[in-house]
């Protein structure tokens, strides 16, 4: 059994990665970390095969490595997409992958990390990944460029009330645009909505861009809109 703890800061994208995880038999959750403060106290106690963690989660990725080699567990670090891996792998880490990376290649690094190996996922994404990915590609059709952003702020772990704020409107509204995302992208809730998007990349990415061209537009200068 893989005893395992997941450290973000994000809750429903830490939540989503559990799952992920969770569902494979020869793995367990032993616990999801939610503050740095935190991570001594859980090596300590239940001593993890892999500690899987975002890098901006922890301020010392060299000192995580080494206090996690103390318990002999070994270190993934989840980077943003277009960082460097090998600065990770040169801090200590054992496997690096990218906020964008799918359940299987997860699955593959874990299992990969445990039994001793290094594993760096591949940033660029595969041929084969974007021309089956077809379910993730109607979803981005179906969904407006405000939707992808709800989804997107949604993986970050923002409230309805914290997404009315950023995108200036309100809480029902949201709420509303929720209901509609659900209903096309077939989820029930925010848990479902996150691992589809981790699952689909082409989502994620979508959302992602989506994000960032709306805070660009925020901060143009108002003629030049």
């Amino acid at each position: 059994m893989l005893k395992l703890v997941v450290a973000d800061k994000q809750p429903v994208f830490r939540a989503g990665i559990a799952k992920v995880l969770a569902v494979e038999d020869e793995m367990r959750i032993v616990a999801q970390v939610q503050s740095p403060e935190q991570m001594p106290m859980a090596l300590e106690r239940f001593r993890p095969s892999v500690v899987v963690c975002s890098a901006n989660f922890y301020p010392d990725i060299h000192g995580l490595a080494q206090s996690a080699a103390k318990f002999k567990s070994r270190l993934i670090v989840i980077a943003e997409p277009g960082e460097n891996a090998s600065s990770y792998l040169s801090s200590g880490a054992h496997g690096v992958v990218f906020r964008n990376v799918t359940g299987p290649n997860l699955l593959d690094c874990v299992r990969a990390v445990s039994r001793g190996d290094a594993w760096v996922q591949d940033n660029a994404v595969p041929v084969e990944v974007s021309e089956n990915d077809m379910v993730g590609a109607r979803v981005v059709d179906r969904l407006t460029q405000k939707e992808l952003r709800i989804v997107a702020l949604i993986v970050q772990g923002y409230k309805n009330k914290e997404i009315a704020t950023e995108l200036g409107t309100t809480e029902q509204v949201i709420k509303n645009y929720l209901r509609n995302v659900y209903d096309k992208i077939g989820v029930s809730d925010r848990l479902e909505l996150a691992l589809f998007t981790i699952h689909h990349r082409i989502l994620a990415e979508a959302a992602a861009a989506s994000a960032a061209g709306t805070t660009a537009a925020a901060a143009a200068p108002s003629e030049a809109r």
